[in-house]
């Protein structure tokens, strides 16, 4: 398994469930084993619970969202309710808890718009669900990017990350946004900034993440985070990160790759642990800790297949004029 297939892997289990059905006699029928999203139905604007089963990618549920009040949370990994379509009980066994947030969150979002709907059906429209493309990203329009951004509900928020993903540059345009504000001390710029990169992130999109954590960009990412306008002082997080984290290297790893993914892992943790400590969902924090725990993977499963790395990795441990304080430190960091 390659190391993008042990990513997609990781972030599926998060949304692995079990679909049951309430059978006449009162006991829950194990209907299969899938893979929960919520998603647009098809040839429709409603959206709707699908679970495809993981042997066969066939449907095993499809259930349209109601505004109603059936749907209920129980013991962390169960989702319930009366479809009313079918006049069925339903229940989704989730394999893992930060997945039944995610779905659960999911679900009432979408209530959350058809209620609004409904008490507004003649005058409410959402903003960005008939936007065709982004704004250009200019300092000028750093204003209506983050209105765009931040009054952005769950669909809306797909179509977003779509187009964001289909305009190669967008990122890269807004960092250089960024550094022309830090430039000019341009403090409100670079608050709009801070609130987009922060609302963007919220998005919680594998492939948006993916570009953001690349080499490239994720340390003018991080600097982005710097300037919260709800904490008076500025953060240094990049000065840290470049003055203060020392990756201790007790063997050299030739493999640009691997110091890529050790990179990455340590500032995504930082990312999650200490620069949006406050502001992340339960379902956030489980797909940052998915990039990290795939990192892992990629990176043991590199330097094992290394033999040039772990001849010398056991040759110091076994040479007599390694000292006992090498021998720890050749054990902590390379296992």
């Amino acid at each position: 398994m390659g190391a993008q297939e042990k990513s997609q892997a990781n972030s599926n289990s998060m949304q692995r469930v079990k679909v049951y059905r309430l059978n006449d006699d009162g006991k829950w029928d194990d209907q299969g084993t899938g893979h929960v999203t919520v998603d647009y139905l098809e040839r429709s604007e409603d959206l709707g619970l699908y679970v495809i089963d993981e042997e066969d990618n066939e449907t095993l549920l499809l259930h349209r969202i109601t505004p109603d009040d059936i749907y209920r949370k129980q013991e962390d990994t169960i989702i319930s309710w009366r479809d009313p379509e079918f006049s069925t009980e339903l229940a989704l066994s989730f394999q893992e808890t930060s997945g039944c947030s995610f779905i659960w969150d999911q679900i009432c979002n979408v209530q959350r718009n058809l209620q609004f709907s409904t008490l507004n059906s003649e005058t409410f429209h959402s903003m960005n669900s008939e936007l065709r493309e982004l704004p250009a990203v200019e300092l000028s329009t750093l204003p209506l990017i983050l209105k765009t951004v931040s009054e952005s509900g769950i669909a809306d928020q797909m179509r977003l990350t779509e187009l964001i993903l289909n305009d190669l540059d967008f990122f890269q345009k807004l960092m250089d946004v960024f550094r022309i504000c830090e430039d000019l001390e341009n403090i409100d710029g670079l608050h709009m900034i801070f609130k987009i990169v922060r609302g963007i992130i919220l998005f919680n999109s594998p492939q948006i993440f993916e570009k953001i954590f690349g080499d490239e960009l994720i340390m003018d990412v991080i600097g982005s985070l710097e300037y919260d306008p709800e904490i008076s002082r500025v953060q240094h997080h990049r000065g840290f990160l470049k003055e203060h984290v020392v990756f201790k290297e007790a063997i050299p790893i030739k493999d640009p790759h691997v110091l890529s993914k050790i990179h990455q892992t340590y500032r995504v943790g930082y990312l999650k642990d200490v620069v949006l400590a406050r502001v992340l969902d339960e379902a956030t924090v489980a797909n940052l800790n998915s990039i990290i725990h795939a990192n892992n993977a990629v990176v043991v499963s590199l330097l094992k297949d290394d033999n040039t790395f772990i001849q010398e990795l056991f040759a110091r441990l076994r040479s007599p004029t390694t000292s006992a304080e090498s021998k720890k430190n050749l054990v902590i960091v390379n296992i």
